[in-house]
């Protein structure tokens, strides 16, 4: 059994952010209460909060009630950001003060989901290692250039937390009970959650190439791993066949046969998902988002974009709402 006294009790502060991600939210909210059946006693309290204090609508369109909005927290409460669809409407002055203010404290305060842009925005991240969902990752990237942001499914970096949203937030908060009450306790709260396996910073966000593309071959999957890595500056095919020790042809060979398309097709669409991301989730000119996903020619970046999602980068900027 754990203690009850209040001096053992974790604090913690849900910043719920419009549109956040339901998921996230109580993937981080669930364990802490499975926690506190489990240890027979409070061992973890929580609030939840909103930028105006009133009630706040989730992504799914589900609305939490909330029990506070921007006031001050106990230095000794953690503080965690939910974030989800349009993050960068919640970055207001008024959020980037309490934030900071609230900082200098120098209590706990992570991200979940794309709130780690927020964090980010109010320079709480200066110098640590933090994650975002992979799905925003290049526009952090392009924003904050300067920032470590790894492709993990949470980091822990002294008191700056970040998990990259979903289920992900259980396992970052697995992680914290099992700093602070012991991993037997973790492993229980998994148990009672179904949760069959505990993941560690360590992981990476996405499956693996061969589970994404449901083909286990070494060399298509290295030469996938590298159009990824390279979509700002793309690889001829005639040098990413040479990579691997194949002819252009037997490359051309392997993506028709296993994905139906050519490389260059392929590679095409990669840098058009990434265009497409950044026109979604950036202020970038849409000449910038042609250079940043692989096009030197404006022209040729509309063409194609249009051709596959049937748009113009310009309509699809346009029609962008928060």
């Amino acid at each position: 059994m754990v203690g009850s006294s209040d001096s053992e009790v974790t604090k913690f502060v849900f910043m719920l952010l419009p549109k956040f991600s339901l998921i996230a939210f109580t993937s981080a909210i669930e364990p802490l209460r499975i926690a506190n059946r489990l240890a027979g006693s409070k061992i973890y309290e929580w609030r939840l909060a909103s930028d105006d204090g009133i009630s706040v609508t989730c992504s799914a369109g589900v609305t939490i009630n909330v029990d506070m909005g921007l006031e001050e927290v106990d230095r000794n409460e953690t503080i965690l950001f939910c974030g989800g669809l349009s993050i960068k409407p919640a970055v207001t002055p008024r959020m980037l003060n309490w934030i900071r203010r609230e900082a200098r404290k120098g209590m706990p305060i992570g991200g979940l989901c794309t709130a780690t842009y927020l964090m980010a925005k109010a320079g709480l991240l200066d110098g640590r290692r933090s994650t975002i969902h992979w799905e925003n990752r290049e526009s952090f990237i392009e924003d904050f250039p300067e920032h470590e942001i790894t492709t993990s499914i949470f980091t822990i970096d002294k008191n700056r937390y970040s998990s990259a949203g979903g289920t992900a937030a259980a396992d970052l908060m697995l992680r914290l009970i099992a700093n602070a009450h012991g991993t037997d306790l973790a492993n229980g709260i998994a148990d009672q959650m179904i949760y069959t396996t505990v993941r560690t910073d360590k992981d990476q966000q996405r499956l693996s190439i061969p589970t994404r593309i449901g083909v286990r071959h070494a060399k298509l999957s290295t030469v996938i791993k590298m159009m990824e890595d390279n979509l700002e500056e793309p690889i001829s095919p005639a040098i990413l066949a040479e990579d691997v020790g194949i002819s252009t042809r037997q490359l051309e060979r392997l993506f028709r046969r296993y994905l139906n398309r050519s490389p260059k097709r392929y590679y095409m669409e990669l840098r058009l998902e990434k265009a497409r991301n950044l026109l979604l989730q950036t202020d970038m000119s849409v000449i910038n988002v042609a250079l940043a996903s692989g096009f030197t020619s404006p022209s040729h970046f509309s063409k194609c974009y249009r051709m596959h999602f049937s748009t113009t980068p310009y309509r699809e900027r346009g029609a962008q709402t928060d």
